[in-house]
């Protein structure tokens, strides 16, 4: 048995199935050079074109992103200049509401003074003419009891109309002095 192992051992040693035949390693590069000539002929162009695609709209997808991107700067630019330029224009119409109010107010103020003027300026003059009515009121009422007066005093009847009405009006115009000294007086304490 062992002569039968050491036979085959020997044998072994001369085929090394590690290593293949001659006739393996020629049929082999035949087939890899036939599988690498449709490899490189057919199918390396294929792949390289749709790499070259795939590049090529990778390329084109960036380009149309940078500009996009571009385009999206400018108009956020342009939005913030509209939204600075909004502001301003605000605040300027703001700042003109204020100005036009306060002309308004003033204008107002203004029609209301004058207005109240006017009022107290009809109310005195108003007064005035009431004032001058009843004075001559008066003056008729108080000639008339005084000549009715005098007349019982006197036990004389006093129509005489002229004479009369100037004795009243001296009347009248002496209470008129007195009661001016009187107010005179007064201011002057």
């Amino acid at each position: 048995m062992l002569q039968a192992i050491v036979a085959a051992a020997g044998e072994e040693e001369q085929i090394n199935p590690l290593i293949p035949a001659p006739y393996d390693i020629l049929w082999s590069l035949v087939c890899f050079a036939i599988i690498l000539f449709f490899f490189i002929r057919y199918v390396l162009p294929r792949m390289n074109k749709m790499l070259d695609e795939r590049s090529a709209a990778i390329e084109g997808n960036i380009a149309k992103a940078d500009e996009a991107q571009r385009e999206a700067e400018a108009a956020l630019e342009q939005y913030t200049a509209q939204l600075a330029e909004a502001r301003v224009e605000a605040g300027r119409i703001r700042e003109q509401a204020r100005e036009d109010g306060k002309k308004i107010i003033a204008e107002l103020k203004d029609q209301a003074s004058v207005e109240a003027n006017r009022i107290t300026t009809t109310a005195h003059a108003q007064i005035e003419a009431e004032r001058q009515s009843a004075v001559v009121s008066l003056r008729s009422e108080v000639g008339t009891l005084a000549l009715d007066l005098s007349s019982r005093v006197i036990g004389e009847s006093l129509n005489d109309d002229t004479k009369a009405a100037a004795i009243v009006d001296r009347f009248l115009a002496e209470l008129e002095s007195s009661e001016q000294l009187g107010a005179s007086g007064k201011a002057a304490k």
